[in-house]
């Protein structure tokens, strides 16, 4: 069994934890409340403006021209992409502009973003890619599951058929293949730091949505 493969039966608690959010839940039948959503995508928005910069350094880092190519190709990504799609929701949700730059990183916000940040500039290359990968397989799953019971109508449905699309699994499935390979080839000692890295960023994930639901903000 792959590394992948692996991390993934072993985060299977978590990775049904996920599912269950009541965030997801509600997105998917249409009742999410406006204003939920409306702090996740403003959270959003700031995490992939330093995801797309921890991506930016994980190509830096590859030691292959895959790798180099597959992760500048994603922080791309995560600039364009990603950011037409928040500007289409921030119209339909009333965010504007100067909202969105006056926004500050909630603490999850800002305790997930530091520690791919941290990744990045204090761990190896292998850590950095494992701690990235759950972005993209965890939302790979989460468009999966909702889309076949998601509402129609849904004011979401943009959202869901984003992360349920076959180009995005693509993606996933060729960040997969890179940890894999780093895995192969690394020590045990380095393996279980990769996965250290895989189940936190994971906890991150679930903690995001549980922020975003609950409208969570700095406490003083």
């Amino acid at each position: 069994m792959s590394f992948c493969d692996t991390i993934w039966q072993d985060v299977a608690p978590l990775r049904r934890a996920i599912l269950e959010q009541p965030f997801l839940a509600e997105l998917a039948s249409g009742s999410l409340p406006a204003e939920s959503f409306r702090h996740y995508m403003v959270q959003d928005s700031l995490y992939l403006a330093e995801y797309s910069r921890v991506l930016a350094i994980a190509a830096a880092r590859a030691p292959t021209a895959a790798g180099r190519l597959e992760f500048s190709d994603g922080a791309k990504v995560a600039v364009q992409v990603e950011e037409a799609l928040h500007q289409a929701f921030f119209a339909q949700f009333g965010v504007t502009p100067e909202m969105a730059l006056a926004s500050e990183a909630t603490p999850v916000c800002l305790g997930y973003t530091s520690y791919l940040l941290s990744l990045a500039a204090t761990r190896s290359y292998e850590e950095l890619i494992a701690g990235i990968l759950p972005c993209f397989w965890v939302y790979w799953e989460v468009g999966c599951a909702i889309k076949p019971r998601a509402a129609s109508p849904n004011p979401y449905a943009a959202w869901i058929d984003t992360y349920a699309a076959p180009s995005f699994g693509e993606a996933t499935g060729r960040v997969r293949a890179l940890v894999d390979e780093a895995a192969a080839a690394a020590t045990p000692a380095t393996r279980e730091a990769m996965a250290a890295a895989f189940r936190k960023a994971t906890r991150y994930e679930w903690m995001f949505w549980d922020s975003a639901y609950h409208r969570a903000d700095w406490p003083i």
